[in-house]
Order: structure tokens, then sequence, then C-alpha cells
């Protein structure tokens, strides 16, 4: 899995953990809902540390939380 893929696995699954959509996330955390779209969607082949910041401000969660997940485990991604 590429990196980009497990932080668009990682971001459908904490939003549908708190039955939240793109627009909603988009609302608490001010990043746009394009870049939220291209994100869920694989569109970008990297995602500044800054807007995943931002998206777990959203999702009131640690930046740690957001990681602590096997999709970043060096065993699933691809170098």
């Amino acid at each position: 899995m590429q990196l980009n893929e497990a932080v668009s696995a990682r971001l459908k699954e904490l939003l549908r953990g708190r039955n939240m959509t793109q627009y909603q996330l988009y609302i608490k955390s001010g990043v746009p809902k394009s870049s939220i779209g291209n994100i869920v969607n694989c569109a970008y082949d990297s995602v500044k540390l800054r807007v995943i910041h931002e998206i777990c401000q959203g999702l009131e969660i640690n930046i740690s939380d957001f990681f602590d997940s096997p999709y970043f485990d060096e065993t699933n991604l691809e170098p």
C-alpha cells in the first residue's frame, strides 16, 4: 500500500467511525472540501502534515491517534 492510500483509508475509517461526512469535516477543520475529497480519492501523491493536523483537529483527535493504525505499519507500506 502506498502512503497516500494509507492516509485515505485511515481518513475514511475515521469518518465512518464518527458517522461524519466530508462536508462536516470541512466545516469543523477548515480544510477545503476539494482537498478532503482529493485525499479520500488518492488524487495526491502526498499530503502535507499541516493538512493532516487540521483534519485531526476537525476530528477532535491527536495526530498520533491518526497514525495509530495498522495502515501505517512499515510491513504494510511500499517503499
